[in-house]
């Protein structure tokens, strides 16, 4: 004989988009990460947020790093600096093309957004959140042991993945749930933690011009370097509203 019941909301699964509980609380998390980008474009705000300024650095380079793997070349090394600054170098016996090139610059972009996304929808089921974090403290922790050669990241890095690990094993549901969609979201935002970088064709680093990623996208294809910054925040927008979104359906 069969029985139905009505399914129980047991508090852990994110409220639905359409209710206020729901629309509170993507406001909170798109509030939060206006506040950073802001903080990160003012003169002290890097330092206020610090441990999330590395983050922010890590997950740009790990894009360019685990593309020039998918490519065939040699990731040889992440370096991230004290003032929040780094660089993800990669070797290779020929002369990288040109759409690897961009494949490569647009990935350091990209990749960030697409695994802050993962991590967001990850918040809509309970063991896929505390799985999330486990992953992501291993891959911080992981990365810092093969890749990470500055002492700033060797120190911060491991601490955000015990961090991670922590609070996946021993924080309440809410607090995962909460702490696996703030870090999604600051992935998706991670590459405005310096939001001219975007909209330039290049900077000086060390007294040397060096192309920004969109100035390498656009000397390997076609299209001036606004153009590729201008399309890559409209699709950062587009897939963070989306995940979340589908998060709290």
């Amino acid at each position: 004989m069969a029985e139905w019941r009505p399914r129980v909301n047991n508090g852990y699964r994110p409220p639905s988009y359409r209710s206020e509980a729901g629309r509170r609380e993507i406001t909170l998390l798109v509030v939060m990460g206006a506040c950073s980008i802001l903080l990160w474009g003012s003169p002290y705000g890097g330092y206020l947020l610090y441990p999330f300024s590395i983050l922010a650095t890590w997950f740009h380079e790990m894009g360019h790093g685990l593309a020039a793997l998918a490519f065939g070349y040699d990731f040889e090394r992440l370096v991230i600096f004290q003032n929040g600054s780094g660089y993800a170098l990669y070797t290779t016996m020929d002369s990288p093309s040109r759409l690897s090139q961009a494949m490569i610059a647009g990935a350091g972009l990209i990749g960030p957004t697409l695994a802050g996304c993962l991590l967001i929808l990850a918040s809509a089921r309970r063991a896929a959140t505390r799985s999330a974090l486990v992953i992501l403290g291993l891959v911080l922790i992981g990365s810092t042991l093969i890749w990470v050669r500055s002492m700033t990241g060797w120190i911060v890095l491991p601490l955000l993945g015990v961090a991670s690990l922590a609070i996946a094993f021993k924080g309440r549901e809410q607090w995962r749930r909460f702490a696996v969609q703030f870090l999604g979201v600051q992935g998706c935002i991670s590459i405005y933690r310096d939001f001219g970088y975007l909209f330039s064709e290049g900077f000086v680093r060390g007294g040397q011009a060096q192309l920004s990623d969109t100035g390498v996208i656009s000397q390997a294809l076609f299209l001036p370097y606004w153009f590729w910054g201008g399309l890559i925040t409209a699709m950062i927008c587009a897939m963070v509203f989306w995940s979340l979104r589908r998060a709290h359906s």
